[in-house]
Formats: C-alpha cells, structure tokens, sequence
C-alpha cells in the first residue's frame, strides 16, 4: 500500500492552509496531508458512536422491543472503562515490542475490536428481531458482547491514536494537532449521523444488517489508512517505573479545590448525558418520528457542541471566566430539556429538534469550560494527568448516566402504565419525562457547584489569553 495514495489534492491542501482554523497544526515533521490521515481514526471513532448511541439504541428499544435498561447497560458498560486509559497510555509508553513500535499494535488491537463488535452485531440483531423460544436472552448477550467489544476498541484506538498523534508532532504543535483530532471526532458523528439518516430512509431489518456490515468495513479501512507509516521503529522501553501514578494522583488531589471540580464535572456530564440513550426512541415512541430522522438527532448535538465551541473562543478571547462560560452551559441546558419536554404535549417535532440541538449546545459550553478551567489548575507540569482526570470522571460518568437513564425510564415507565402514579399518568410519556425532569434538577446542582469555582472580578488576567481551536486539547 503507498501512501501517497491517500495524499489530498494540491488545491485542498491550499484551501485548507489558507482557511481552516487548524492549518497551523501543520509542521515541517508532520505535513497538512499526513496529519489528516492520521486523524481519520477519530472519524471512524465518531461513525461508530453515531451508529451505537444515535440509530442502534432506537432500532433496540422501538423496533425490536428491547427493555430501554438493557440497551442503557449496553452502550454504557465499555464507558465505564475509561478509566483505564490512563493504564493503557501508560503500557503504551514503554511496550517492549520486538518490532520496535509502541503505539501502533494498540491502535491496531482497538481496530481489530471495534471490528469485530460491529460484524458481530448483525447476528444479535437477526435474533432480537426474529428470536425462538429460550433464545432471546442469546440475542440480547449478543448485543451486549458486540457493544461492549465496539466500546473497548474506542477507548484503546482512541488512547492509542492520541499518543501517537502527540509522538509524531513537534512540542510546539501538539495542542493545535490534538485539537484537529477533536474537531474530527466531531465531524465523523455528524457526517456519520448524517449517513444514517440518509441510508435508513427506507428502513427495514435487511437495511440495517446491511448498514452495520457496511460500517464495520469502513472502520477498519479508515483506521488501516490511519495508522500506515505513522510511527518510526525504534529501540525496546526499559522497565516502568513502580508507584509513580499513585505518588502524583496523591499531589493532584491536594491542589484547592480539586475534588470540587472532578465532582462538578461528573455532575454536569451526568445531567447532559442521561437522555442519549432515551432522546431517539422518545421521539420514535412518543412523536411517531422515523428512523431516518431520529437518526439526524446526533448530527444536530454534534453540530451544537462544535458550534459551542467556536463561540467559547471568542468569549474566552473576550475575557470571560471559564467557570462562568461552564455556567452558561448549565443555564442553557434548562430550556433546552423543557423543549424535549413540551414537545410531546405540543406534538412539536420541530420543537423536539431545536431542544436536541441546544442541548448539543449548552453541553459542548459546559465541556469547554470546565476543560478550560482544567488547564489553568495550578501545578503546571501537572497539567497532563489533570486533563486525565477530566476525561475519567467525564467519560465514567457519562456510562453511569446513560444507564441509569435507561433504568429510570423503564422502571418509571412501568409503574405508570399499570396505574400506580395516577390516571394522568398512565403514559408512554410519563418514563421520558421524568428522566429530563430529573437532568434539569442536576443542572440547578451543577449551577450552585460552580459557584465556589467562578473567579472574582479582581483575580481575572488583565489582559485575556486567547483560545481558538488551535490552543484546546481533546
């Protein structure tokens, strides 16, 4: 395979240095061209989700009649591994391969993973769909297992991409060249929703087999052209040294106010990320909205947060505090679950899309400005491993609110179609709404959390640090 297969035009390479906000990611070691072929794991990464969180977790629980709670633990399960990607960074760091290389074989191993669930899942989904006697349960471990190994693949390729996205580029780059790998992300769950969305207009349970294999082969492909020849070999790593994570966790955890903003990060990510299991088949069940519409739901969230992000660099080039930019995020989540809300006793399905995108929105001003107050943590040669306990706690929390959701609305659901909260009640209805009822009570939380962690007037920089694209991490 060459290379130079995969070398973009000489016209695109032109636009894209002259008007892309990341163009000056590009370095002499790491070219324009090579970087955007690096960062085609991220939108692999993005299809993938896009197709797990925003079409098959719909399909599960509408079409197929799976319980909301198993689907909720499905997605949710490999997310509450994040946690060890601070591990395996580190295993990479120093893999003693006989081939001289550390990152690639994880990469690889996450490809292979991610691979593998998704061309298991159509022989889940063809049980689910059609299932014997006594062989549901097979079906829906079936799933499961394929969620779980596409969940895994993420979090390792993902870990594993990142370091040798930072390995390859200058220090002087590397935040502009973990940014472009952010922003990717972004564009693969939007263009993958919107795919989704377009290959499933005419649904049926053969389309969707069909849409899975098809995925499962887009993803190798775009990872196999991701990683060809991006790491030099080189020599074996030496020993790993004993106790050194336990000795710096202990020191970031004295810095005032840490455990403060881990928990207010945890909060928040928990009150934006309850309803992604439930928000496409609330609008399926509740609104009688298609599976090609549902599915544009996540290119509208994705195309919010990175529209959120855009505009937090120019607040925060404009001066504001990043506390106070998190807390507009908070505030903007409020009317933006009372639209989800209203939009089923309105039948506004116009109204449901608007509330899915603002809450896209304020989630993605929640994320940059807690990520932002992040970087300015005192102890600057810890600023690594406190963008890792962000990432931790964002990610953990996220699987947690994303099951529990899913148990919410089944349990609160049942109870109210058997009668026990009361004739008005007894509604499909009744389930989704106590779920973005119970987000709106965690954002008022999250709001008083903040407060301690807003800067006073005084203790602002006189002169404001500007941020863009280029200056934010992933």
């Amino acid at each position: 395979m060459n290379p130079r297969l995969f070398k973009p035009p000489a016209w695109l390479v032109a636009f894209a240095n002259r008007h892309l906000p990341f163009a000056d990611a590009a370095s002499h070691e790491l070219p324009l061209a090579r970087l955007l072929r690096l960062s085609l794991f991220q939108v692999a990464i993005g299809m993938a989700t896009a197709l797990l969180v925003g079409t098959l977790n719909r399909v599960m629980i509408v079409e197929l009649g799976v319980p909301a709670w198993w689907v909720a633990l499905s997605v949710g399960l490999p997310l509450l591994f994040a946690p060890a990607r601070a591990l395996i960074g580190y295993r990479s760091d120093t893999h003693p391969s006989p081939l001289g290389l550390r990152r690639l074989p994880y990469l690889w191993m996450g490809s292979l993973l991610m691979f593998a669930g998704l061309a298991m899942m159509p022989f889940a989904l063809l049980l689910l769909s059609d299932a014997p006697d006594g062989t549901l349960w097979f079906g829906r471990l079936g799933a499961a297992l394929s969620f779980l190994l596409v969940g895994a693949g993420m979090q390792i390729a993902q870990t594993a991409g990142l370091a040798l996205a930072s390995d390859v580029s200058p220090i002087d780059k590397r935040p502009r060249v973990v940014a472009l790998l952010y922003a990717m992300l972004l564009v693969g769950l939007m263009v993958g929703s919107a795919l989704l969305a377009w290959l499933l207009q005419d649904f049926s349970p053969k389309r969707l087999i069909q849409v899975v294999q098809g995925s499962a082969v887009v993803v190798i492909v775009l990872n196999l052209v991701s990683l060809w020849k991006q790491e030099a070999r080189g020599q074996r790593r030496g020993a790993r040294e004993a106790g050194g994570f336990s000795r710096n966790w202990a020191r970031l955890m004295a810095v005032p106010r840490m455990r403060r903003f881990l928990w207010t990060v945890g909060l928040g990510t928990a009150a934006f990320s309850m309803q992604d299991i439930i928000l496409e088949p609330y609008g399926g069940q509740v609104l009688g909205l298609d599976v090609s519409w549902t599915s544009s739901l996540t290119a509208l969230t994705a195309g919010g947060c990175l529209l959120a992000f855009l505009i937090s660099a120019r607040l925060s080039a404009r001066g504001l505090d990043t506390g106070r930019l998190a807390g507009l995020g908070a505030l903007l989540g409020l009317p933006a679950f009372a639209c989800v809300i209203f939009s089923a006793p309105l039948e506004s399905a116009w109204m449901f899309r608007f509330g899915a995108a603002l809450i896209g929105f304020a989630g993605g001003l929640f994320s940059v400005g807690m990520l932002l107050n992040a970087m300015e943590m005192p102890e600057g040669e810890l600023t690594g491993l406190v963008l890792g306990a962000w990432g931790a706690v964002q990610a953990t929390a996220a699987g947690l609110a994303m099951v529990a959701g899913g148990v919410l609305r089944d349990l609160v659901g049942a109870l109210a179609e058997t009668g026990w909260l009361g004739q008005a009640l007894a509604s499909p209805v009744t389930g989704y709404s106590f779920v973005f009822h119970l987000e709106m009570y965690l954002l008022f939380v999250v709001l008083i959390a903040l407060g301690p962690l807003v800067k006073r007037h005084q203790d602002l920089p006189r002169s404001p640090r500007r941020i863009g694209l280029a200056e934010m991490p992933g």
